[in-house]
Parts: structure tokens; sequence; C-alpha cells
């Protein structure tokens, strides 16, 4: 049965009542859905029977800008519980903002640099420095062996791994494969927020970044995969809002400028549809 707690000391408690084997976390802001349910389960996979798994569930103010959709965020505690435990949580951590942050707001935080100043970091000024802040704490918290994190989010996986590799945290980082709908759109907690003629507008993001990978698919450099993206974005019109598309390396979260540039290549995409802003990317390797 999965154990809901809600502070530090209770959290303490159960990690001392834990079973021997590794100890994996997953790390959420609630409104939990499928593409959730894919990191728990490759979390219970990896901590193996013996093992525990803690799902925290933390909608962080410290990610949200100002005109941002904080309180809009949805909470769903009871279904998130349920489907966590579905998928083979042990523990779901779900403090509130006062367990988090005793003291008020954090007069420290980490900075995201140079890495979190572009594509979403631009878009979203402080979101970076935000998100690394509660991850670090979470990583404190519940002292995992191994945290996962959804490639979706792409631009947040690369400045997790970095910040643990340059601030020498004792966890592996995974990435998880993005989970999609039968028709190519990625999973997110804000599809709720799109109407049905919406969500028909929104499959020009995963349709431009496919379009993207099937050109690389037939030996396409760098400039021919963006171009082939650009160009499903171009012929969705004014029915998207573009942000950005860019190829992007994911070392460092530069644009890739070089035709001869080698290794994994992130396309990322990010619009809104309506009122809701939607984020997605696919893996590409030249």
């Amino acid at each position: 049965m999965t154990v809901l707690v809600h502070t530090k000391r209770e959290l303490e408690t159960r990690r001392g009542a834990a079973a021997a084997g590794p100890r994996a976390v997953v790390m959420t802001m609630g409104a939990l859905h499928e593409g959730h349910a894919a990191l728990v389960r490759a979390a219970r996979e990896r901590a193996g029977a013996e093992g525990t798994v803690v799902v925290t569930v933390f909608v962080n103010p410290l990610q949200f800008g100002a005109g941002e959709d904080l309180d809009r965020y949805p909470r769903t505690l009871d279904a998130d519980l349920l489907l966590a435990g579905e998928a083979g949580a042990d523990v779901v951590f779900a403090p509130g903002v006062d367990e988090v942050y005793p003291g008020g707001e954090p007069q420290v935080r980490l900075s995201a640099g140079p890495m979190g100043t572009g594509y979403e970091g631009a878009s979203r000024p402080g979101h970076f420095d935000g998100m690394l802040t509660v991850v670090a704490k979470l990583l404190h918290l519940t002292a995992p062996d191994v945290a996962f994190f959804g490639e979706k989010d792409g631009q947040q996986l690369a400045l997790i791994r970095r910040m643990v590799a340059d601030l020498n945290f004792p966890v592996e980082i995974a990435g998880v494969p993005t989970v999609r709908e039968a028709d190519g759109l990625a999973l997110s907690s804000r599809n709720r927020f799109l109407s049905a003629e919406e969500r028909e507008r929104a499959l020009a993001l995963s349709h431009a970044l496919f379009a993207g990978r099937d050109a690389r698919a037939a030996s396409a450099a760098p400039s021919a995969v963006k171009k082939a993206a650009s160009g499903v974005l171009e012929g969705a019109g004014s029915t998207i809002a573009l942000d950005y598309l860019g190829l992007i390396d994911p070392s460092d979260f530069t644009e890739i400028d070089r035709e001869d540039f080698t290794g994994e290549a992130v396309l990322a995409v990010a619009a809104k549809v309506g009122a809701t802003r939607l984020i997605d990317n696919v893996r590409i390797r030249f």
C-alpha cells in the first residue's frame, strides 16, 4: 500500500523503515497522467522488489513567474496518490509550501547560469533557478540513488544533469522517453486546458518534430532537419503562436549551427495554443 506523507519528519521515518534495496525518486508537480506513471514504473523496475520508490508532489511557486498559472495549475492529490500507487510507488511525499520553504522565500537559490537563459529560460525568466532550487532540496530530503525525469522537459533534464555533475550530488539522473497519445500529442498536465479544437491545432507541434526526425532519417543535415520542422509550423499559420523552434546541443543547450555536428541533438518547440503554452521535443542523432 502506498503511504502518503506531508512532512520532512514523516519522510525521514519512512526512509528509516525502508527496505535495503535501491532508493528511486520521481519528482512531480502533481496532476499525474500516464507520462508520470511511466516514470514511476521505470523507477519501480530500477529499485526492484527490495528497493523503495518515492514520488514527490509539490507545486513549486518559485517556478512560476508574473502572470503565469500558479493558481490555475491543477491540484489532484487523491487521484495522484491512486495513480502513483498503481504504477508502483511506495511513498508519496506531498509537502506544503511552508514545509519546503520554512523560512519563506529562500534568500539563497541555485542559478541555472548560461544554460538557463535561452529557450524556456528566455520565455520564463527565473523559472529554472526556482526549479533547480527545489530539485536540490528534494534530492536532499529524499536521498535517492537514482532520480527519474521525463525527456519532454528537455532543458530541465539537461540542467538537472549539469547541476548534479557540477555540484557533485551523489545521485544518478535517469531520463525517460516522452509518452504520447496515439495521434502523437505529448502528454502534459496542461492538455486538460485545451478545447477539442485547440487540441487538434496542438498536433502541429508533434507533427513538426516528427517531420524533422523523418528528415534526419533520410540523412538530412542539421539545417534541413530544422527546415522540415519549420515548414509544418508555417503551415499551421496563426492557429498557434510559436515561441521557438530550436535544434539544440543538450550538453550546453545552445543552438546547433554546424552542418558537421555529430552526436545527440534535441529538436525542441514551444507554442501557445489558445491560452495554453505547450512544449515538446524529440531526440535526434547525427
